[in-house]
């Protein structure tokens, strides 16, 4: 698909949920006026395929509204479907504007992370045909890495800008965590398997923060966090749970969440703008960890 189209397509969403309602005369008022025109109204048949490959393309319905003639987006109940197409959204938009934007490359610094390009399309087939996996994987504890290993790919989640694929190790027996920028030589099985129809990926990760989970319950987590990190934390809240009571000086915030150790990295690198409260055993391993740092510098 031409990249323009994608950009049409992104522009005509982002135009619409913006405005909430709007006329075709509106969006056209406006499309005649943005850097994508050429200065011509969309023709009211080409607006209808474009309707038509958004929906197919992203899964987003717009809708019109007989009695005013305004188009709206159809809002979406399925909280995972409605994050992966804003998450789509945003990755196209973002795409479109950096190749729109070559003569300030100089001037754009963009985060370098290991790609998953080669092995994510690789996965997601596998996925979409019900098929293993088998590849090598590199852990950073071991200096060999771990040959043929086979996984039914159950599904697939972005944590920090890199992409995991969660799924049944065959000869473990057990649900594990891969990393794609970690795996080498990475095929299709002609094996086919069936994924449990009780497995609900939400809920696999619902009491976690980041890509690690574990078979104990959820803690109760009081975190006492400074006046000017809790702004960061209202905008990007650690998880659902997150709730706030507001202080003078300081904010508590409030999570029920398992203690891993994605977590326990996410705090401390906050340094003195967090304290933990509570559970015991969380702050403990916190003090722990702080004094074995503090211990390095005497």
């Amino acid at each position: 698909m031409a990249r323009n189209k994608v950009a049409i397509y992104v522009w005509i969403v982002d135009t619409i949920e913006s405005h909430r309602r709007i006329s075709l005369e509106e969006l056209n008022r406006l499309w005649c006026n943005s850097s994508l025109s050429d200065g011509n109204p969309i023709p009211r048949r080409t607006f209808f395929n474009y309707r038509n490959a958004i929906e197919e393309m992203f899964n987003i319905n717009i809708q019109c509204n007989r009695s005013t003639f305004e188009y709206y987006i159809e809002n979406n109940d399925n909280e995972a479907e409605s994050r992966m197409h804003h998450w789509l959204l945003d990755t196209f938009s973002m795409t479109g504007m950096l190749s729109n934007s070559r003569d300030l490359s100089g001037r754009i610094i963009v985060e370098d992370v290991p790609s998953a390009r080669e092995h994510l399309p690789v996965v997601i087939q596998a996925m979409r045909e019900d098929k293993r996996i088998v590849f090598d994987y590199r852990t950073y504890t071991r200096s060999q890495p771990s040959k043929d290993v086979v996984v039914c790919p159950y599904f697939v989640k972005i944590f920090k800008q890199l992409w995991y694929m969660i799924g049944y190790n065959v000869a473990d027996g057990k649900i594990k965590t891969y990393a794609l920028d970690r795996m080498s030589n990475l095929k299709i099985s002609e094996v086919t398997f069936k994924m449990p129809e009780e497995f609900d990926p939400e809920a696999f990760f619902a009491d976690s923060f980041g890509i690690i989970t574990n078979q104990s319950n959820p803690k109760e987590i009081a975190l006492r966090v400074s006046t000017t990190q809790a702004k960061y934390f209202r905008a990007l809240p650690l998880h659902s749970s997150q709730t706030e009571e507001i202080h003078d000086t300081y904010s508590i915030f409030r999570y029920r969440m398992l203690l891993t150790y994605d977590l326990f990295e996410e705090i401390l690198s906050h340094g003195s703008n967090i304290e933990v409260l509570t559970p015991p055993e969380l702050k403990a391993q916190v003090v722990s960890d702080l004094k074995v740092n503090l211990a390095q510098y005497q």
